[in-house]
């Protein structure tokens, strides 16, 4: 139903669109939302897994420990909060503006998304890692060599991956970036 109200609303408006046409744009935009909310789904997996983690061991005292599942969950709180933020305002636009009107305010919003890009997503990716290389000593001494071991591998893996598609994730929001600017 929200796909024919959109369709309907876009073949209203006269066909000066910059971009082929109303579909892709909306297309392009339904994708970069299920990626979006498949982050979410990711990052709010991570904050319940890890404070679980944070009941179960009981973390009553403030330590390197406590320090280390605070920046973690912390960092990752904040990231899901701002991309909550940036995807509800992008998909109000997309019903309440014509379709040049919509194109300008894209331009726009993934020029901020520069700064979220490049200055936000890496200070929580930074905090995120220290607050795992806090953990690291506490794991050493509570674990067998075996599973430290594991814990360490796996753990810089999954922070590999993170990097890599978070990369990714960039790249293609500069590339729709740079199609936008260019279709005038």
């Amino acid at each position: 139903m929200e796909n024919d109200n959109l369709n309907t609303i876009w073949n209203k408006q006269n066909d000066s669109l910059q971009i082929d046409s109303p579909s892709k744009l909306i297309k392009i935009a339904k994708n970069q939302r299920k990626g979006q909310i498949l982050s979410l789904a990711i990052m709010a997996t991570t904050v319940v897994v890890l404070i679980a983690f944070t009941i179960y061991t009981k973390t009553n005292q403030w330590n390197d420990f406590a320090l280390g599942l605070t920046l973690m969950i912390s960092s990752l709180f904040f990231r899901i909060i701002l991309e909550m933020f940036t995807l509800f305002r992008k998909d109000n636009q997309l019903v309440s503006l014509d379709s040049k009107t919509y194109q300008d305010y894209l331009k726009k919003h993934y020029k901020d998304r520069l700064t979220i890009n490049y200055i936000i997503t890496p200070l929580c990716f930074i905090a995120y890692v220290y607050g795992f290389i806090k953990l690291l000593p506490f794991f050493k001494v509570e674990f067998s060599n075996g599973f430290y071991t594991y814990i360490l591998v796996s753990g810089i893996v999954s922070l590999l991956v993170i990097l890599y598609i978070i990369i990714k994730s960039i790249l293609k929001e500069n590339r729709f970036l740079q199609e936008l600017k260019q279709k005038k």
